[in-house]
């Protein structure tokens, strides 16, 4: 997909450092809209019951972690289609890919680190080869390392193993910085954990969009987490890349229909 938010430097830093900011892909009305959505789908979420903290992931209640965000307001199917976001994905992982998952962390005053991961590493036990998977950050507010960015080792997208992984990690860890209204192109295989946020009154928000190659098993499967009335809406591109479309790597019947039936008339001679 041609896509003049791609630059080549944008690549070039993806392949080298396993990340590259992309600014101004928001507009700052866009990113005031999205942010208010945003926290109208945290409220959402916990009237459905579905908790916005979860002490696996987080040790306190500042830490909001927002899921299924496709299924509370459409904009976020809209942030999943965007040309700016969906151009990376091709370029990094082909055309043959799936949305893995599309959640949101609003970090709040006090918030504390999760632990260190690779976002590959959890759905394929390695080795990691190649980039399989990737995440879109929308950034919703400046993102810096005092107000809980998210933390990223250098070069960790190189590591083939997490035998690799350096015991000193978490001493060489290094924030991401960004404008609201930018996109952080990160490879799946970079390790990372969300930052502390040590400010006394700045909330970081920022909307993950996952996305890994098609013969990687989703993060969440949207046949069970999708309302009816979502599916109905979507259009075929956004099934196919949700995992929706039953009859994928599956022959036509007009196809198959004539060996079947050669295979019973052999049987029956």
């Amino acid at each position: 997909m041609a896509n003049s938010t791609i630059k080549p430097q944008h690549l070039e830093h993806l392949d080298e450092h396993g990340f590259c900011v992309v600014p101004d892909v928001l507009t700052a009305p866009e990113v005031i809209n999205i942010r208010k959505r945003l926290l109208a789908a945290a409220d959402e979420s916990n009237r459905r019951g579905v908790p916005t903290h979860i002490p696996s992931l987080d040790p306190n209640e500042a830490n909001i972690r927002v899921f299924n965000l496709l299924d509370l307001d459409p904009i976020f199917l809209e942030l999943m289609q965007r040309d700016e976001a969906v151009g990376f994905v091709e370029a990094l992982i082909g055309d043959d890919f799936v949305v893995s998952n599309f959640t949101a962390n609003i970090a709040r005053p006090g918030a504390k680190s999760m632990h260190a991961h690779s976002d590959l590493g959890i759905v394929f036990p390695g080795p990691w080869l190649k980039p399989w998977s990737m995440n879109v950050l929308w950034c919703l507010d400046d993102v810096h390392h005092d107000n809980g960015a998210t933390q990223y080792l250098p070069g960790s997208h190189h590591i083939k193993d997490a035998k690799e992984v350096p015991d000193d990690m978490l001493d060489r860890m290094r924030s991401f910085e960004a404008k609201a209204g930018s996109i952080i192109i990160m490879d799946g295989r970079l390790w990372h954990t969300s930052g502390e946020n040590v400010t006394e009154n700045e909330e970081r928000a920022i909307v993950f969009g996952y996305y890994s190659a098609a013969f990687l098993r989703p993060q969440v499967n949207w046949n069970v987490l999708l309302a009816e009335k979502t599916r109905r809406n979507l259009s075929p591109r956004s099934r196919k890349w949700l995992g929706l479309n039953g009859t994928a790597n599956m022959l036509s019947a007009d196809f198959v229909e004539g060996p079947v039936q050669a295979r019973g008339d052999a049987a029956r001679n």
